[in-house]
């Protein structure tokens, strides 16, 4: 099946699913966008619909204001064709049915979706990469990346500092705030 075929299949199986192909040329996938309310539909369809036995992956794209996208590949391996299904949700509800029910494998990717963006699934999301004192979730592109500034520098001497005592003046990494403007107030 070309990407055109699946895409059009799926949207007769899913109501309000829009069709696309992504660029890639033969790597060329559908892409498949389905409101949130018919998520577990679109899944059991691509699976049942379209023979996408395999879950691949499953993660999230911070759009800002307009939210975040969740999209999951799916593949055929009797038919080698795949799909990329998305959909996106508010920022301030970030929130999806599970896809568990229909790809049990998606069970770690939805703990790493949520530890990462902050989007909850039902059920129990024990976090897998960060400490349990972290706070935050590192993949939205509201969170500040401070971590270059809060380590001291290793070395005996600080970067552009010589013998004859000068020393260059510190410089913030890009896109990392002055102290005092970000973080806990003390």
């Amino acid at each position: 099946m070309t990407p055109e075929e699946i895409g059009a299949h799926l949207t007769r199986l899913v109501e309000g699913a829009q069709a696309g192909v992504s660029g890639g040329g033969p790597y060329a996938r559908a892409v498949v966008d389905v409101p949130p309310q018919a998520w577990p539909v679109a899944l059991a369809a691509a699976r049942d619909g379209l023979g996408c036995d395999f879950f691949d992956w499953l993660s999230a794209v911070d759009e800002l204001d307009a939210g975040f996208d969740v999209v999951a590949h799916l593949w055929s391996t009797a038919g080698r064709h795949g799909v990329l299904l998305r959909t996106r949700v508010p920022v301030d509800a970030p929130s999806l049915a599970s896809a568990v029910p229909v790809y049990p494998g998606a069970a770690w990717h939805e703990r790493e979706t949520f530890e990462m963006f902050g989007i909850g699934f039902p059920g129990e999301l024990e976090p897998l990469l960060l400490p349990p004192e972290f706070e935050g979730h590192p993949l939205r592109k509201s969170f500040v990346l401070a971590s270059r500034v809060a380590k001291p520098w290793p070395g005996a001497k600080e970067p552009g500092e010589s013998e004859t005592g000068t020393k260059r003046q510190a410089v913030r990494p890009p896109g990392v705030p002055a102290p005092g403007e970000w973080g806990p107030a003390s």
